[in-house]
Formats: C-alpha cells, structure tokens, sequence
C-alpha cells in the first residue's frame, strides 16, 4: 500500500510541474492572466496532495494520529486506575480526620 500511495504521489507530482509550466505561461501573456490565476491555485492544491500521498500518515495528518494516540493513552491510564475515584471519596469521608481550631 506504501508503495502504491508512494508510486501515486510521484504521478500526481508530475502533472501538478505541467499544470503550473502551463500556467506560468498563461500568466506571462496578459490575456490569458485570468486562466492562468486559477490554473497556478490548482496546481499548487496538487503539489500539496501529491506531498501527503508520499508522507507516512503521522507526518501528512499529525493532529488525527496525535489524537488516536491520546485516546489509546486514556484507555489505559484509565484501565491502570480503575479505583482512583472511589479511594479518593472514602478518604474525604473518614470521620478521624483532623480539624483545625481557632485560639481565642
């Protein structure tokens, strides 16, 4: 699968060079400048794609991959501390503790 994202993102690359070649000629003749504008955008667009397809998947989108690896991070933290709450609201209920008095 690597080598085919890889193999696509090389294709892709290549026609996004002839898309702006064009459109750096269009936007050379002044006429033509309206067609070469947008034409410049696309080619930019697949520039940037073709740069994902050839990415590993934690570089191209590293905010999705941080947020699986938090969620599995949280599962087992969780999973490690299973009684954490309820040993927290028995020692706020143990009727020894200690309470401070006011010297008057």
């Amino acid at each position: 699968m690597r080598l085919l994202r890889g193999l696509l993102g090389g294709l892709l690359w290549i026609l996004a060079a002839v898309v702006g070649l064009v459109a750096v000629i269009l936007c050379v003749t002044v006429i033509l400048l309206p067609l070469g504008l947008p034409l410049l955008g696309q080619a930019r667009r697949m520039f940037t794609t073709s740069v994902r397809l050839m990415l590993p998947p934690a570089l191209a989108h590293p905010v999705k991959t941080a947020d699986k690896n938090a969620r599995k991070k949280g599962r087992k933290a969780k999973d490690a501390v299973p009684d954490a709450v309820g040993k927290a609201t028995k020692r706020s209920r143990n009727p020894f503790r200690r309470r401070s008095t006011i010297l008057g």
